[in-house]
């Protein structure tokens, strides 16, 4: 019995380390914020709107680095309007650490997953303009072709008739 009470002991106080401890503290915050993130990209645009104005407030009333987190995180995972990978990366680039626990490691992944959004959008920006650009020609050498085949056609009715005067005359 005694080494029962011990055994409980001794976990009650490894738990009460582990929740002492700031990089445990840190990784359950970014949980926290991972589930934060979830449910506001899940949520109608009024609510997605809400969460994001009550994260700005909390970063603008204390800049900590959860706070900077949240805003960040909020910023690079809801959907257009309210995305900012802009914003989002300045935001996160000063606590990005892959070899720190928490934070760092999260802001690390998070600040990668944006700089890869941001490339993608730019190469479909690029793509698009590719596009219209390709578009443009093609209209061009279609507008040649249709005037091509209009001026052969004129030649075509020119030489009709002719042919039609010739036969007029032959008669």
């Amino acid at each position: 019995m005694q080494l029962r009470c011990l055994a409980a002991a001794a976990l009650i106080a490894l738990a009460g380390c582990a929740a002492l401890d700031p990089a445990y503290q840190q990784v359950t915050a970014v949980d926290g914020l991972m589930a934060e993130a979830v449910h506001a990209g899940r949520a109608p645009i009024a609510e997605q709107k809400a969460a994001l104005a009550a994260a700005e407030r909390a970063f603008l009333n204390e800049g900590s680095s959860l706070n900077r987190l949240r805003l960040a995180t909020l910023l690079a995972t809801l959907p257009r309007p309210l995305r900012d990978d802009r914003r989002a990366a300045e935001l996160v680039q000063p606590l990005a650490d892959p070899r720190s626990q928490g934070y760092g490691r999260f802001a690390a992944l998070l600040s990668g997953e944006v700089e890869e959004h941001a490339r993608l959008v730019r190469d479909a920006d690029q793509a698009a303009l590719e596009r219209e650009r390709a578009d443009k020609e093609r209209d061009k050498r279609e507008e040649a072709l249709r005037q091509q085949v209009e001026a052969l056609r004129g030649i075509e009715r020119g030489i009709l008739e002719r042919e039609e005067r010739l036969r007029r005359r032959e008669k």
